[in-house]
């Protein structure tokens, strides 16, 4: 049986899924910053409520008045939703804890020259 058909026929662990919404995530980049927003720290909590696999992310933005507060929760939520397994993406948009570049992975702070 191949890795594709094991997906296919057993069930996908919660912790499998998440790290697969993950991956998805990190596709998305802020249109301003050459970092994905994972990478970025815009990413607060990912929970994935089973049974029905229904995806609940926590993030913010890097201010309130971002210009593109409307484009990136969005292209998120598509992305999680195209995992195999997922049935629905809930985004809930926070401003607390208020962001700062700390929030940011080492390899962010590396790209974006704070390291």
């Amino acid at each position: 049986m191949t890795e594709e058909n094991k997906e296919t026929s057993q069930p996908v662990s919660t912790e499998a899924l998440k790290e697969k919404v993950v991956e998805a995530i990190k596709t998305v980049y802020d249109p301003e910053i050459p970092v994905d927003v994972f990478e970025l720290g815009l990413i607060y909590d990912i929970n994935i409520i089973p049974p029905l696999n229904k995806v609940h992310i926590l993030m913010t933005l890097t201010t309130p008045s971002c210009p593109s507060a409307e484009q990136i929760p969005g292209e998120i939520q598509l992305a999680a939703k195209e995992v195999e397994g997922v049935t629905d993406v809930e985004i809930e948009l926070t401003f607390e804890p208020p962001y700062t570049t700390d929030m940011m992975s080492d390899e962010a702070k590396l790209e974006l020259g704070f390291m």
